[in-house]
């Protein structure tokens, strides 16, 4: 299954929303050495492994 290609606005969303979740105890889903959520987050999301699905209008 392809990718799907996100704005940026819902990349800075999914990205924060992980974070947020990572900061509240949830497991790394990535060998990471960063020790900041944001971080951790954007690496889960350059990895793919994220489990977010973005609802569009109209679709």
């Amino acid at each position: 299954m392809a990718r799907q290609r996100y704005s940026r606005y819902e990349k800075a969303r999914i990205i924060g929303a992980r974070a947020l979740q990572v900061s509240y105890g949830a497991p790394v889903l990535v060998d990471t050495d960063e020790s900041q959520p944001i971080l951790i987050a954007a690496e889960e999301y350059d990895a793919g492994v994220l489990p977010f699905t973005v609802r569009r209008e109209g679709q």
